[in-house]
């Protein structure tokens, strides 16, 4: 299939950004105070999670959730996390900032246990569900969780720690239980379709959500998300479309017509729940606006696409890996995909040539990507449309409500086409890392999150990532960080030395290597080390290229490890060697 001619913007970003501000629409902007700063806001964002769950009551019958043969319809998904959150209340007496952690796949339950959550003002711990035991019990010891939610699975990797850790423990789809642990169902019990929310005063700028991340320690730190930070997201997301589609040419009155005319999304949600993304950018919009999240037991490129065809998917928001396995697919032809006209990548910088292969292989769609942190709540920058059809190596525009800036060592704004650390500015930045003083310090400050990706902005204000935080490897969306996985190989008693670098790969984007030097005398291999790390971290953390050696490794006359040439040694480098 030829790729079809990309149209291009017949109006200004500065005529477009006019006519979506205007006063009284459904993108105008106040400013409020958060944290003693000044930001700009969107006036009309849902003021709290609480309010989502209550707008499923207006969708009636439509379905919300759909995982496998089971479907919710929003009254029915309205009831459960109703009784849900009386339960919360009333049967474990979770309170406004309680923490609720919540560790299991993709089912309908976690979505159930979030809102029940966040709905009675406590604070939902969602946990990394590919997280090994030790890894989940330092969330729930760190967070401090009153409760858990986990799925049979997770509870299996933490069943050495249950007995000392202080958490009430419900468990999801799991015939096996420890001793004082509550089956979901039980702990629900009879729900009625009267079912109502307990009475909760909350505030857009309370804390709702601790997202981990890691820093460049490998310390996994709880980013602090506020009701408005999570709720931003959803008007972000309406704000990117409506631009991307004026940009060509129609008016406001236009796109909202052609998209009441759609009715609501169908999105298939491929990304997990855990995820910034999955949670804040795919699953909140898609509930807020009456729409269908269709649910995956786990990732399968094929099942996506079947399930496109099954439940008329209308939306994909993807790591460029999954996209890349999709179009890549012997299968995509046997499959009806017509109802998908949304199809977006984030969580990872996505190839330029992804873009083409994807439109040679596929129908044409809105293509987009987004860029954002966990401490920006997932979206600052949005490219789509045409815009990114000729910029596909641009991390797109800032939201409105954004700022955007580049900044030298000095912490001086540098012009455009400068290269510096991104800041970000907005109603997405979190309220710092959860009991991490000094972390927050040095990574928020005066309202700015110091992302510590370098890149540059064009005149046209399109931001450009050239690298990214120090130390990181991002395999499938996956975030590694070289020191926490470093310092698991260090744990193996024949390690001298070691030092964990990012790898090039067309399916990943990267996979993780490692150079290890053995101690005098002492002998390892490859398979004995990956043995060894298993019960230590998570898998996708595990480096899939190793190379034991005995002599030292280079380092500068500070000491500190010279990574890119061991990369350009040891045929690692790709693009940047």
């Amino acid at each position: 299939m030829s790729e079809p001619e990309i149209a291009r913007p017949t109006r200004s970003l500065a005529a477009v950004t006019a006519r979506l501000l205007v006063s009284g629409g459904p993108f105008e902007m106040e400013t409020a105070t958060v944290n003693g700063v000044a930001v700009r806001v969107w006036k009309h964002a849902p003021a709290h999670m609480r309010a989502i769950v209550e707008s499923s009551l207006e969708h009636g019958q439509t379905p919300a959730l759909v995982y496998g043969e089971e479907r919710l319809t929003h009254a029915r998904f309205y009831a459960l996390t109703a009784a849900l959150a009386r339960r919360l209340a009333d049967d474990y007496g979770v309170a406004k900032g309680d923490r609720v952690a919540i560790a299991m796949r993709n089912y309908p339950e976690w979505v159930v246990a979030f809102f029940a959550a966040t709905s009675i003002g406590a604070i939902a711990v969602p946990l990394n569900s590919w997280w090994s035991g030790p890894e989940l019990e330092f969330g729930l010891t760190d967070s401090g969780a009153k409760v858990l939610v986990a799925d049979g699975e997770r509870i299996e990797r933490l069943s050495e720690a249950l007995g000392r850790l202080e958490v009430s423990l419900i468990g999801v789809r799991t015939e096996e239980l420890p001793e004082g642990a509550r089956d979901w169902e039980a702990v629900l019990g009879a729900v009625d379709a009267d079912a109502r929310l307990p009475e909760a005063d909350l505030a857009p700028d309370e804390p709702c959500t601790l997202f981990y991340t890691s820093g460049t320690t490998g310390r996994p730190k709880g980013a602090i998300g506020s009701h408005r930070n999570l709720a931003s997201n959803i008007v972000s997301g309406s704000y990117s479309r409506f631009r991307s589609l004026m940009r060509l040419g129609l008016e406001m009155e236009e796109v909202q017509a052609y998209i009441d005319a759609l009715g609501p999304a169908v999105v298939l949600c491929v990304l997990p729940l855990f995820h910034a993304t999955g949670a804040q950018t795919v699953m909140l919009p898609t509930l807020a606006n009456g729409g269908t999240l269709v649910l995956m037991y786990k990732w399968d490129p094929d099942e996506a696409l079947r399930l496109v065809e099954r439940e008329r998917v209308t939306a994909i928001t993807a790591v460029p890996a999954m996209i890349s396995q999709m179009t890549a697919s012997p299968r995509l032809g046997e499959f009806d995909l017509g109802s998908l006209m949304v199809l977006g990548s984030g969580g990872a910088p996505a190839a330029p040539a992804l873009v083409s292969r994807t439109r040679r292989s596929m129908h044409e769609m809105l293509l987009g990507q987004g860029y954002g942190l966990t401490e920006c709540s997932a979206t600052a920058t949005v490219n789509g449309g045409s815009d990114y059809l000729l910029r596909p190596e641009s991390a797109g525009l800032p939201v409105a409500t954004v700022d955007v800036k580049v900044v030298d060592p000095e912490e001086r704004e540098l012009p455009p086409g400068e290269v510096g650390e991104v800041w970000i500015k907005g109603p997405g930045v979190v309220h710092g890392y959860w009991r991490r003083p000094d972390a927050t310090a040095a990574t928020f400050t005066d309202g700015w999150l110091r992302t510590g990706d370098l890149g540059r902005l064009d005149e046209e204000g399109f931001l450009y990532i050239v690298d990214r935080a120090t130390d990181m490897i991002i395999r499938g969306g996956e975030n590694v960080y070289c020191a926490e996985v470093e310092a698991a190989v260090h744990e193996h008693p024949a390690v001298g030395e070691v030092a964990v670098v990012g790898v090039p790969d067309e399916v990943y984007g990267e996979e993780v290597g490692a150079v290890v030097r053995l101690l005098p005398g002492r002998e390892l291999t490859e398979a004995e080390l990956v043995d060894f790390l298993k019960p230590r971290i998570a898998g996708y953390k595990i480096p899939s290229h190793v190379r034991i050696v005995t002599e030292d490794l280079p380092r500068n006359a500070a000491g500190k490890l010279l990574k890119k040439r061991l990369k350009r040694e040891y045929g690692w480098a790709g693009a940047e060697g």
